[in-house]
């Protein structure tokens, strides 16, 4: 089943590459969505694909930039298919 997170990281997330990173993990995942900063400091990741894959996808990032997150939260959604590839969002 098709299935949207929205994953939310904080701690020293900005400027130490994050987006570039799971840019860069998507590719090894068949996931579809977008990574970007917000103003408050935080990433959000939006990705859509098997719940599976999803959930391995997140959790390679976490993994990825674990000395930088402090703190992560998800939440889930029906996909709704609008992002047909997974890239940085400005």
């Amino acid at each position: 089943m098709r299935k949207q997170v929205r994953a939310l990281f904080s701690g020293s997330v900005q400027g130490v590459g994050f987006r570039f990173t799971a840019e860069r993990i998507a590719r090894h995942f068949e996931v579809t969505g977008y990574v970007r900063n917000l103003a408050n400091g935080k990433v959000e990741i939006v990705a859509e694909g098997e719940e599976t894959v999803v959930k391995d996808f997140v959790k390679a990032v976490e993994e990825a930039m674990s000395n930088c997150v402090r703190q992560a939260q998800t939440s889930w959604s029906e996909a709704d298919g609008r992002y047909p590839e997974f890239g940085i969002a400005y």
